[in-house]
């Protein structure tokens, strides 16, 4: 995800922009929560294989298509259900990361 490019793809005839892509189905709705919680209308799609068949992983998207997951994170414009302002660490699921400390703090 945490990449500073930004593409737009069509789901369900929408245009969106990608939040992030090769996504398992728990890490959809890990963020489809927050993106919602924050306002953003959400589009999922399975990701296809070059022969068409379906793949187990999927595409994120907002129908904004200014929005940028990277941008609005580092900006501090996401919040979580509890308030607390997002930051990479919770965004990226790491479980042995503190979440209450500031991105430029968090080491991999």
């Amino acid at each position: 995800m945490l990449k500073g490019k930004h593409t737009v793809i069509e789901i369900e005839g929408v245009r969106c922009s990608v939040v992030e892509t090769g996504a398992s189905d728990e890490r959809v709705k890990f963020l489809k929560e927050i993106l919602e919680f924050n306002g953003c209308q959400v589009k999922t799609e399975k990701e296809k294989a070059k022969d068409g068949s379906l793949l187990a992983t999927s595409v994120i998207g907002v129908t904004d298509i200014l929005f940028s997951a990277m941008i609005n994170l580092y900006e501090r414009k996401l919040r979580r259900r509890d308030g607390h302002i997002l930051n990479p660490a919770y965004w990226n699921q790491w479980p042995d990361k503190d979440w209450d400390v500031s991105y430029y703090q968090v080491q991999r």
